[in-house]
């Protein structure tokens, strides 16, 4: 049977009340870009960087880069790829901290809906650019830490203790026991994403814009008085990807953030990895390792913490990954910020060509 509103377009079009959601769900649809084959190796680099940075990233090999940044337009975005690409390079994704980890999405808190138009904004602003991936954070109050602590070699590193934690968010910080002055209850929780998605889905289609959902960095079930329901456990992404419905919608999978919950996510960052490339929803990886999992752990070096890293990339090859793969919260080396950059790549890079030569041997060791 015809769905009777797409049956009713043409007059649907010309009336007087059409919304502006009624036009995104006619708008025509982008076609997603299919992933081409190999992991994409990524170097992050400043929001404005350098003409330095972009030889950095070519003497390490990578073919890609990643932009964080504060806002944007359509037009500064073409301008950073047009450098990019002028240097050899490519434009994995460029981020907008703005429209990322918002409490007024998450919590259904006053400027809710001029932050939902603000994101798909940024979307538009994406596609127009002809960037066509970015990661999304919805964690409603910031990334919890305690203060910093060291790893291998006396690295400055960030830690974490559920006992003294508070989250920070650009310049916000957010204490125990109520963030936001109460505490939040899981459907609420549910209920607010599903208001952000349905809005946010016709628009990513439209633009052909992939949107990876990044966990809970930490995955405790609470912090804050605010549930971390969704995206701090593996069956909380399976029905939030069921609830967007959209072939737009899928994972960034912060591999160390994983790692950090431990029992609580209710999958080893080896399964997930697998069952979320089963889905064709594994879109980014965040290379990175901690010293074990909460209440209580460090970040640091990509060898040193309590996960096989080796057997992670292997899965990763043997899943045929194709989408981004960074390094992450790299802990500060001696000399400048790029040196701890260049061992992290250095050593993702031996490890993707390891498990690329054993999977061509059919050999595992």
């Amino acid at each position: 049977m015809k769905n009777p509103l797409l049956s009713r377009r043409g007059m649907l079009a010309g009336a007087a009340g059409f919304t502006a959601f009624g036009s995104s769900l006619f708008a025509a649809k982008r076609p997603l870009d299919p992933w081409s084959p190999g992991v994409k190796i990524t170097l992050q680099i400043p929001g404005d960087f350098k003409d330095d940075d972009l030889v950095f990233a070519k003497q390490m090999g990578v073919g890609y880069v990643a932009i964080p940044g504060a806002g944007g337009t359509a037009e500064t975005f073409a301008a950073a790829k047009r450098r990019v690409e002028a240097a050899g390079l490519k434009v994995s994704n460029m981020g907008n901290s703005n429209v990322h980890n918002m409490p007024e999405v998450t919590l259904n808190l006053p400027g809710r809906d001029a932050k939902i138009e603000e994101y798909k904004q940024y979307l538009r602003n994406l596609s127009q650019a002809g960037i066509y991936y970015t990661t999304y954070a919805h964690m409603g109050n910031g990334i919890w830490s305690s203060q910093r602590e060291t790893t291998r070699g006396g690295a400055p590193a960030r830690a974490f203790h559920q006992k003294d934690a508070k989250g920070y968010w650009i310049s916000k910080t957010f204490e125990s026991p109520f963030s936001h002055g109460r505490k939040f209850t899981k459907e609420e929780i549910w209920e607010n994403y599903t208001y952000f998605i349905k809005q946010v889905v016709p628009v990513a289609e439209e633009t052909g814009v992939r949107i990876g959902i990044h966990p809970d960095d930490p995955p405790v079930p609470e912090l804050g008085g605010v549930p971390r329901c969704i995206f701090g456990n593996f069956d909380g992404y399976v029905k939030a990807l069921q609830i967007a419905n959209s072939p737009n919608v899928g994972v960034c999978l912060c591999c160390g953030t994983w790692m950090e919950g431990g029992k609580y996510t209710g999958k080893d960052v080896f399964e997930a990895a697998k069952e979320f490339a089963k889905m064709g929803k594994l879109w980014k990886i965040h290379f990175r390792n901690v010293t074990g999992p909460i209440p209580d752990f460090v970040e640091t070096y990509v060898d040193d913490g309590y996960t096989d890293m080796k057997r992670l990339m292997r899965t990763l090859v043997d899943a045929d990954f194709r989408g981004i793969l960074i390094a992450d919260h790299v802990p500060t080396m001696v000399g400048d910020r790029k040196t701890g950059w260049a061992y992290s790549i250095g050593y993702i890079k031996a490890l993707h060509d390891m498990a690329v030569d054993e999977k061509k041997r059919g050999f595992r060791g």
